[in-house]
């Protein structure tokens, strides 16, 4: 396929040599890809010529791999938000159980504002979704009236966040 075929990149590196060659085919990423990533997940504000001293290519080279990184839907640069430091007092995650096309069912809940992270699965819940809210009566309108109300959706529980004990973004540089 034309648009997998490798592409050179000039390094700067003294110790390495005046080209690279990348890999262009989906989902694949090698070396230097996960050291990029693994740094912007430390920080992700990084300057492109930091990153490149440690990955040993040119700012320009790594500036190309960020952004083929970021076309190819392989990686985002989001700053992180506490949901509780912005207002939102109650978060959740949901078991949802459907009757029928469990994919329409999952892009109805995908559409809830309030819903940040949607996953169709196989278990004994259909649908898994993580929500926010501002309190208990934003959680009870949303479980009611936006979540129960859509068609297809027979049984819904609610696992109420009460502590965060560990969340992490490191798994994309294994």
């Amino acid at each position: 396929m034309p648009g997998n075929k490798p592409q050179r990149e000039s390094e700067t590196n003294e110790n390495a040599s005046t080209f690279e060659l990348i890999n262009t085919a989906p989902g694949v990423l090698d070396s230097p890809d996960r050291k990029i990533i693994s740094l912007l997940q430390q920080d992700g504000r990084r300057a492109y010529g930091a990153i490149a001293e440690e990955v040993g290519l040119s700012e320009a080279a790594v500036r190309r791999r960020v952004q083929r990184l970021k076309d190819s839907g392989v990686m985002q640069i989001v700053a992180i938000t506490d949901p509780l430091q912005l207002g939102y007092g109650r978060e959740a995650l949901i078991g949802i159980r459907v009757h029928g096309d469990v994919r329409l069912v999952a892009d109805k809940i995908a559409a809830i504002d309030e819903a940040n992270y949607v996953v169709m699965t196989a278990g004994s819940f259909d649908i898994i979704a993580e929500v926010i809210a501002e309190d208990d009566n934003d959680l009870v309108h949303l479980l009611n009236d936006s979540i129960r109300s859509i068609p297809g959706v027979t049984e819904v529980e609610t696992f109420l966040y009460l502590k965060l004990a560990k969340q992490t973004y490191t798994w994309g540089t294994k």
